[in-house]
């Protein structure tokens, strides 16, 4: 059977979703949720001249000349704390006390910091002065935070496709956001196979293994926002497999993802499985570790069978499942954190592009990397204390030691 390129696999498995329904929410719920649509700001940020530092409003004219043998005394005319309105318009030879973010009052043009004065009075609560000294001149628009300035009204600032950030909610509740448009959650049906499975509180037997890609696997599609549905473990029987991909169908998953079973010879029953309700697309893939990837549709809801292998579990969950996922929950213009990394030893590879677990650093603006040990998909440990995965570009079987090769940061 022909191996797909990573590419082609990954491009054939994105195609086959689209972004779920979205649903309005307090903006107060919408961290990392995706937006079905622009934000448009409605007023001018910041809404006001203000000033950008604790001091006195002046007006630059009138400290043109100033300097430490000749300093210019101002008449203080007001106090202006944050949150309240000036109701002075400075004239020739006057100033404001003014605290930061508070509004500039009308004829003042800069702000010279309180530091920078004779004024040396800033204990909480005490007066201004009824004179203040400034013995440097200063600019037009010095400390001064013009209207406008970050955001105009009718800007767009937050586009379609864009994750909510803890900054992007800040600046829609800046802009007086109470509710946003989102893409609710993808829900992803979830579940392990194999008789030889047991859930971690069960004590080991002969030839059994405790089922470590449920839990890694369901943190793994936490950590993109979509919601898990666990199904638990299927046993190795036709009839175990479909109940389960029923109550993915029944429970509404946008996706079945599923780990083990696909690799040859132990295959048949979920291929058979998916098959009398569906159907599989591919089977194989020239990548390492994780060749073995099934796709294809229960009931119409795409399916995906990643490797039992823990490592090359987790390799395809990176390489085409969290991609699959970014296009479900609506995500737009989202790629992979790469680097470009030095080789500090030899790599060798078989030829099929590779995901090798690795540490790297950076050194003087050179980023190194350098393998964890042992790259057999069942090491788990090689894996946790890898901070990158190394991809060698297929048809390549040596890296010399000090070749630049790509990166991902995981």
């Amino acid at each position: 059977m022909t191996l797909l390129s990573v590419t082609d696999a990954r491009e054939r498995i994105i195609s086959k979703f689209q972004p779920v329904a979205t649903v309005s929410l307090p903006l107060v719920e919408s961290l990392n949720r995706i937006l079905a649509n622009d934000v448009a700001a409605t007023s001018d940020l910041p809404p006001f001249d203000n000033s950008s530092m604790d001091g006195f409003a002046v007006r630059s004219a009138d400290l043109a000349d100033a300097n430490p043998a000749s300093p210019r005394r101002l008449r203080v005319v007001a106090d202006i704390p944050a949150g309240t309105v000036p109701t002075v318009s400075l004239a020739p030879g006057e100033a404001a006390r003014i605290m930061t973010g508070a509004q500039m009052p009308e004829g003042a043009d800069a702000v010279i910091p309180v530091e920078e004065t004779d004024f040396h009075n800033r204990d909480a609560g005490s007066a201004p002065p009824e004179f203040v000294n400034i013995q440097r001149a200063i600019n037009t628009g010095d400390y001064v935070r013009p209207r406008g300035s970050d955001v105009r009204a009718g800007a767009v600032v937050l586009h379609k496709g864009h994750a909510l950030k803890p900054q992007s909610i800040g600046l829609l509740a800046m802009l007086g956001v109470t509710q946003v448009e989102a893409h609710r959650k993808p829900r992803v049906a979830l579940f392990s196979s194999g008789d030889e499975l047991l859930d971690v509180d069960a004590p080991l037997a002969p030839g059994k293994i405790r089922d470590s890609n449920s839990y890694m696997l369901a943190g793994l599609i936490e950590s993109t926002g979509a919601e898990v549905i666990k199904l638990g473990v299927a046993k190795d029987n036709f009839d175990s497999v479909k109940s389960l991909l029923d109550k993915a169908a029944s429970g509404k998953a946008d996706l079945i993802l599923s780990s083990a079973g696909v690799s040859v010879g132990a295959f048949d029953f979920v291929k058979s499985a998916l098959e009398s309700n569906g159907a599989m697309d591919f089977w194989r893939v020239n990548m390492r570790p994780g060749k073995p990837l099934a796709f294809g549709d229960y009931k119409g809801i795409p399916f995906i069978g990643l490797p039992g292998n823990p490592v090359s579990a987790f390799v395809g969950f990176e390489v085409f499942v969290r991609a699959a996922l970014g296009r479900l929950s609506g995500l737009l213009g989202w790629s992979r954190q790469t680097v470009r990394v030095r080789c500090e030893e030899e790599i060798q590879s078989d030829g099929r592009e590779s995901y090798l677990r690795a540490q790297i650093h950076e050194e003087n603006g050179v980023w190194t990397a350098r393998l964890t040990g042992h790259q057999g998909s069942g090491n788990l440990l090689s894996l946790v204390k890898a901070d990158a995965l190394l991809i060698i570009p297929a048809g390549v079987k040596c890296v010399p030691a000090g070749q630049e090769i790509n990166a991902w940061i995981v």
